[in-house]
């Protein structure tokens, strides 16, 4: 085997030949590129990173076993995104989602939407600690919110996403916000105490737009007839009820109490099926007689009809019609296999990220952009930009903290600078932009669950821009730099 490092134009080339096809994949398919062409071009990336190791030495069994160690490190996120695809399906049958849109619709204005989405969405987040489970529930509520008041899905997701990647930030219960000041070598709240000089003015920041693009907006929806039209047509179809509001509250309640994700959102399914089989018999017999029940023989039995409304609202996709086609979509749920497009992307883009590691791209990129690394606003600024270029290659935000962290940690120890500038800036940087690239787990995941295209919704996720900006204003003007000494786990040390 060669051992020698890999050139950085050599490292560059799988990225290079990336770009320029997923460049061609949007020119050529647009929002829809996710759709298949853009897991094609990550594995011809893929094959052409294999392929360069190889002739460099490399055996096959390196590749294969590192593809396999961070797939299997991904099947719980693999797990979410299905158990979210379930929930959402049987949510939707159940009437939580639409008795959500219909208190919505009562309790906010087209005007204050875009800055409220962004508040709760905020609150549930940084009470749970997880943006994806944020999204999955309240954000798709939020969603037929808000088009129901003639917003633009852009607009709307952007705010569900800010809100929910800024209480991620600051939650001592999310992976992230844990993982960062470990790989950087501080503590927890010194983190999180730190990041508020950035995060708090990030998100007032995006409220401030939010409210302006509020204020901003036309008139009523036409499209739908209005909120008041929608609010009929949900009462038509569904037995509405405040109730129904247990099953979201019981999955955040479990979620806040520390109850893995995997677990708590199958009892969600679990709650929002019952709820379903109690709340709408009617709706459930309806759904059945357009499923699968006459071929099961199943027959007329409530049981019967429940059993398969159920199943195919879970698994399969799920239309209430209403005689408004722009009512009926909203009022659809993909169900399990309306994940598995985004599982598909989520598997390719890690193996382009496993293969480049594999081959020690990713080591060699990471190097190069050290040696430019001088002063502490280019420290700073070299550990931002690294985890923005590891969100792009390896499309994981998990490599874009620990990969970025371990590599900076010295170099921050070096020039005197404390650990939790470092875990900050990760944090600034890395979790909040993975969710802005389309083949990243984090964009492919919230793009799946909304319905809405990373491309689409991308250009208004305020806060996860100012995120970065607002960190790297902070270290060029040399505000909030402590020394190493005023970190406790520098001390311990």
């Amino acid at each position: 085997m060669n051992a020698s490092r890999p050139s950085l134009g050599l490292s560059l080339l799988p990225i290079v030949v990336l770009v320029l096809l997923l460049a061609a994949d949007v020119l050529a398919f647009g929002e829809d590129s996710s759709y298949g062409s853009n897991q094609i071009a990550l594995l011809l990336a893929s094959g052409l990173a294999v392929a360069i190791g190889m002739g460099r030495g490399q055996g096959w069994s390196l590749f294969e076993q590192k593809i396999k160690d961070t797939l299997g490190d991904a099947i719980g996120a693999i797990l979410i995104l299905l158990l979210i695809g379930a929930l959402a399906g049987t949510w939707l049958v159940s009437g939580i989602i639409p008795t959500l849109i219909d208190v919505g619709l009562d309790v906010l204005s087209k005007e204050v939407f875009l800055p409220a989405a962004c508040i709760l969405c905020a609150a549930v987040s940084l009470a749970t600690g997880s943006s994806w489970g944020t999204v999955g529930t309240v954000g798709v509520a939020l969603i037929g919110i808000g088009q129901a008041l003639g917003l633009s899905e852009g607009w709307i997701a952007g705010a569900i996403i800010s809100g929910a990647y800024f209480g991620d930030k600051l939650s001592p219960l999310s992976d992230t916000t844990n993982l960062a000041p470990t790989v950087a070598g501080t503590d927890l709240f010194t983190h999180i105490r730190f990041m508020l000089w950035t995060t708090v003015p990030s998100i007032l920041i995006a409220l401030v737009v939010f409210t302006i693009a509020g204020l901003g907006s036309d008139g009523a929806a036409a499209d739908l007839g209005g909120a008041a039209m929608m609010q009929a047509e949900l009462a038509r179809h569904f037995n509405l009820h405040w109730a129904l509001f247990l099953v979201p509250v019981g999955v955040i309640v479990l979620i806040a109490r520390r109850v893995a994700p995997v677990p708590a959102l199958f009892l969600g399914v679990l709650g929002g099926a019952v709820a379903a089989a109690i709340a709408q018999p009617e709706l459930l017999a309806t759904l059945a007689e357009d499923a699968l029940g006459p071929a099961l023989g199943l027959g007329p039995t409530r049981l019967g009809t429940a059993f398969t409304a159920l199943m195919s609202a879970a698994a399969m996709d799920t239309a209430i019609e209403t005689g408004n086609p722009v009512v009926t979509d909203l009022l659809s749920a993909g169900g399990m296999k309306g994940m598995l497009n985004t599982v598909w992307l989520i598997i390719c883009a890690l193996t382009f990220g496993a293969v480049m590691g594999a081959a020690g791209f990713l080591e060699r990129i990471t190097q190069a952009i050290l040696t430019a690394v001088h002063g502490t606003f280019s420290l700073v600024f070299g550990t931002a930009f690294s985890s923005v270029v590891f969100n792009i290659i390896a499309a994981d935000q998990y490599i874009a903290i620990v990969v970025p962290g371990r590599m900076f940690r010295e170099a921050y120890q070096q020039r005197g600078v404390a650990p939790q500038l470092l875990s900050r800036t990760l944090e600034d940087a890395g979790t909040v932009t993975s969710v802005l690239i389309p083949w990243n787990t984090c964009g492919v995941a919230q793009s799946g669950v909304l319905g809405v295209g990373v491309l689409a919704f991308a250009p208004y996720c305020v806060f996860n821009y100012v995120s970065p900006l607002m960190t790297l204003l902070v270290a060029a003007i040399g505000f909030k730099i402590p020394p190493p000494e005023l970190d406790p786990a520098t001390e311990v040390a």
